[in-house]
């Protein structure tokens, strides 16, 4: 029995994606778990592995192809003897097809309806794939059954026909009500074409968006017009950080480990998200969620855009365990190789443009997070000290752009005073 073999989604905000490159060709014989192609989504370029077993009939969609939707049909997997023109004919598709050629249709008749589409391979919510049959797909579906409940017998644990026949369906949740899709972006006040004029007979170059940026676009300029952001700005002394990094350092290099003024920010407000634990949340549409662990955010800038990879439990982890990580995820996030679950999630983030000199900045929150901390140069300024005499000081600067629906403006105060309460006392963060 003739299957389509449809476009993953290859993580839970994927809408669409580039097939980067077929790794097999019709004719060939694959089996579950055979590497299919690659797919390059928004963030990275992942492999996609065969769910079924069978040989592939048909390429419906070549490689290099852009902006290929999730649950497109890209190629068709066929049973040995069985050929790719009469699965065309036998499909629903076909049949509709037929139908509506001998059928006349007005002009001004709506669009027909589409047709049947093939049950995707389903994914559990860490958004790894399950595997089943195709035909225990569909029993699924028929029958209402969430597929990430039942336990497969099949060979690898894969769900058969058997174990959807025996089980029974949960409840079913109320779907929410249709509405214009939350992530597209407003139509631009002066078209492409207009601004390219503009220019006429003046040098440029025309720069083609790959997916990354398109999605930074869309997702920025969403989170910009509904997030209502407000600002809490506050100059932190680095001196006492500084000297104490300084020491511990010394006492690391043995361990090769080489501790940043970013190591210290990232649990500054780890520990900070625990001290006042209602600024720890995110934004969830109709509700706010309060998280318990610390899960940090820092942006890392790559070539054509940007990632936030997640620091999970940041505030029980080591400054060194912390630094590791860190260099680690920053690595592969420059070389686009971070799983989908290492730069997703997070209830806050962290952007550190104090590197590039920069000396402060309002940066946009990422949603759903509640809040981001962007982080300025340390610069020696001229400072009142507490017995009221004038000195010169290390001082950065920071701004905490916040979410109004999720933190009001005192409890905003608070966890910056927090931040800033640990970055003066870096010792107390050790305790």
């Amino acid at each position: 029995m003739a299957t389509e073999i449809l476009m993953p989604a290859l993580s839970p905000t994927m809408e669409e994606g580039t097939l980067a490159k077929w790794l097999v060709k019709e004719g060939d014989e694959v089996a579950s778990g055979d590497l299919l192609a690659e797919i390059e989504t928004d963030k990275a370029t992942m492999e996609f592995e065969a769910v079924d077993e069978g040989i592939i009939g048909k390429i419906l969609v070549a490689e290099g192809t852009e902006g290929v939707k999730v649950n497109t049909a890209i190629a068709i997997l066929v049973e040995e003897g069985e050929e790719v023109g009469d699965v065309a004919e036998s499909t629903p598709a076909a049949s509709k097809a037929t139908e509506a050629e001998a059928t006349p249709v007005k002009e001004e008749a709506s669009a027909p309806a589409a047709a049947t589409p093939a049950v995707p391979a389903p994914q559990a919510a860490d958004g790894t794939r399950i595997f089943a049959s195709p035909l225990a797909r569909r029993i699924a579906a028929d029958k209402g059954l969430d597929l990430t409940q039942i336990k497969g017998s099949g060979p690898k644990g894969r769900i058969i026909k058997a174990d959807v026949e025996v089980a029974t369906a949960a409840p079913k949740v109320a779907a929410a009500p249709a509405s214009a899709p939350a992530a597209a972006a407003p139509a631009p006040s002066v078209s492409s074409d207009t601004v390219v004029a503009m220019y006429e007979g003046r040098e440029f170059e025309e720069v083609k968006l790959d997916g990354m940026r398109k999605i930074i676009a869309t997702r920025l300029t969403e989170a910009k017009q509904t997030i209502p952001h407000f600002y809490l700005r506050r100059d932190i002394q680095l001196d006492a950080l500084l000297a104490f990094r300084s020491q511990l350092n010394k006492q690391l290099e043995a361990r090769g480990v080489k501790l940043s003024v970013n190591d210290f920010i990232i649990k500054a407000c780890a520990i900070a998200l625990q001290q006042v634990p209602d600024a720890n949340a995110v934004w969830a549409g109709d509700r706010v969620l309060k998280m318990k662990a610390s899960d940090v955010a820092v942006a890392v800038a790559i070539e054509g855009g940007l990632f936030t990879p997640v620091l999970q439990d940041a505030e029980q982890r080591s400054l060194s365990s912390l630094s590791s990580q860190m260099k680690d995820l920053a690595a592969r996030a420059r070389d686009r190789k971070l799983a989908p679950h290492e730069y997703q999630g997070g209830s806050f983030a962290i952007s550190n443009l104090g590197m590039f000199g920069t000396d402060n900045f309002d940066a946009v929150i990422n949603p759903p997070h509640g809040a981001i901390l962007a982080v300025g140069a340390g610069v020696k300024k001229p400072v009142v000290n507490s017995e009221g005499a004038l000195d010169v000081a290390t001082v950065m600067s920071v701004t905490l752009s916040v979410d109004h629906r999720v933190i009001d403006g005192a409890l905003g105060a608070e966890l910056l005073n927090a931040i800033k309460d640990n970055l003066e006392n870096p010792i107390s963060m050790l305790a």
